[in-house]
């Protein structure tokens, strides 16, 4: 594939910008918008850490309620499919507190709940609803200075995999010391607070709704046929993240299971840590998008990540490779996804619209494949997951290998040639 040029272009004209100054410094807007993302992006991942202790509650095996898990990313796909696309067209100070009460009334029904499929069902409309960085993520690019605009969106994913990190690490730890239920009910409080406080600190929105309500879901085909550039980062995208989910999901299950490490679930939280690995990465990511391009960074991303798998395969019995094979993991995870994302944002008109095209196509790869983890994982153990990234990584890179011809917007996106 030839080289990518260096400059990502700005969001095109059609993008429309906050009609008055932010209510607090730039810098510090893109503070709180970081701490909202990371608070948001861990109610996401807030039941994986704990499927243990929750199939203890319900008198359940572990492997049983691992749906849960996959239950959280269908609906985040969901939310994202019907929800994101408003940023292009609604008030997005309105959009972040109501999602973000809603949010709030989820967790705390999970945390009350009497039965898995209570709790799943809450698990969805929770992971419905935290769609909020994805609301922001156009407005940061946007307001963003065209040389640092991979910077700026790198801060909020690093906000994001923080969240991941925490969900997994304070989750397991507050989780073994005072049940599953006080962690949703954290969560909860955390969320109405953070989420309320980015809704008040954003811009003043004056933008008239133009069109139906829900004009960007139905763009959506259309958006992503037209745009070469965002099918590659959507496809690509849902390769590396459903390798990741694959075996993200499924470790607490190889970490604490009695055929596995045996480990307590404080103690396989702690595992979580090497996700830290993902928010050092993300801003150097971000330059190096800035200085190379969005396609150079996605190849090298991917020869990281499949050297991760045969470490991962490795890790089922010996704990230094499974440690290597977290941060090898990480670390492409978040190169790809700061590479992808930037390019997608950057596409089309619509960045809200091509924004949410690319995590939903993220999202699903990442359930789909958490689904088949998680059967793989009973049928064939940790060896079988690891054979669901393989095969998810391939796919990935396999299917946008494809050349097609340059859509309507090939001219306007000629400064990101593949």
């Amino acid at each position: 594939m030839p080289s990518v040029t260096e400059e990502i272009p700005a969001p095109r004209t059609g993008v429309r910008r906050p009609s008055a100054a932010p209510s607090l410094p730039p810098t510090l807007l893109l503070t709180l918008i970081a701490l909202c993302t990371a608070v948001t992006a861990a109610n996401i991942y807030l039941a994986a850490p704990l499927l243990p202790l929750i199939a203890h509650d319900f008198g359940s095996a572990p492997s049983a309620v691992a749906w849960i898990a996959s239950v959280a990313q269908f609906g985040y796909a969901t939310g994202l499919l019907f929800f994101a696309p408003l940023g292009d067209t609604v008030n997005r100070r309105r959009l972040v507190a109501a999602l973000s009460l809603v949010t709030t009334a989820a967790l705390t029904l999970g945390a009350f709940s009497g039965g898995t499929t209570t709790l799943a069902a809450a698990v969805f409309v929770a992971a419905a609803a935290t769609v909020v960085p994805q609301l922001l993520v156009p407005l940061v690019a946007a307001r963003a200075p065209a040389d640092r605009r991979a910077r700026h969106v790198a801060a909020i994913i690093a906000g994001l995999f923080t969240g991941i990190v925490a969900a997994r690490v304070l989750g397991g730890l507050i989780g073994q010391a005072f049940g599953w239920r006080i962690v949703f009910v954290g969560a909860a409080v955390l969320t109405a607070a953070l989420g309320l406080a980015t809704a008040w600190a954003l811009p003043t929105d004056s933008r008239p709704r133009t069109g139906p309500l829900f004009a960007g879901l139905r763009a959506l085909p259309s958006v992503v046929r037209t745009s070469p550039d965002l099918w590659r980062a959507c496809l690509r995208q849902a390769g590396m993240y459903g390798a990741w989910s694959a075996l993200w999901t499924s470790l607490a299950l190889l970490l604490t299971g009695d055929g596995g490490y045996g480990l307590s679930t404080a103690t396989a939280g702690l595992f979580g840590l090497f996700g830290l690995t993902a928010s050092a990465v993300a801003p150097l990511a971000g330059g190096l998008v800035d200085r190379f391009g969005a396609a150079r960074v996605v190849r090298s991303a991917y020869l990281l990540a499949a050297v991760s798998v045969p470490l991962f395969w490795l890790g089922g019995s010996t704990l230094w490779a499974l440690c290597a094979a977290a941060i090898v993991v990480h670390a492409a995870l978040v190169t790809s996804h700061v590479a992808n994302q930037t390019l997608a944002l950057t596409t089309t008109s619509t960045p809200a619209t091509a924004n949410t095209a690319y995590v939903v196509a993220g999202f699903a790869g990442g359930a789909l494949a958490s689904a088949l983890a998680g059967s793989a994982f009973t049928q064939w153990g940790w060896g079988g997951v690891c054979a669901v990234a393989g095969v998810w990584l391939l796919l990935g890179w396999t299917t946008t290998s494809v050349r097609r011809g340059p859509g309507r917007n090939a001219r306007a996106t000629a400064s990101v040639r593949r």
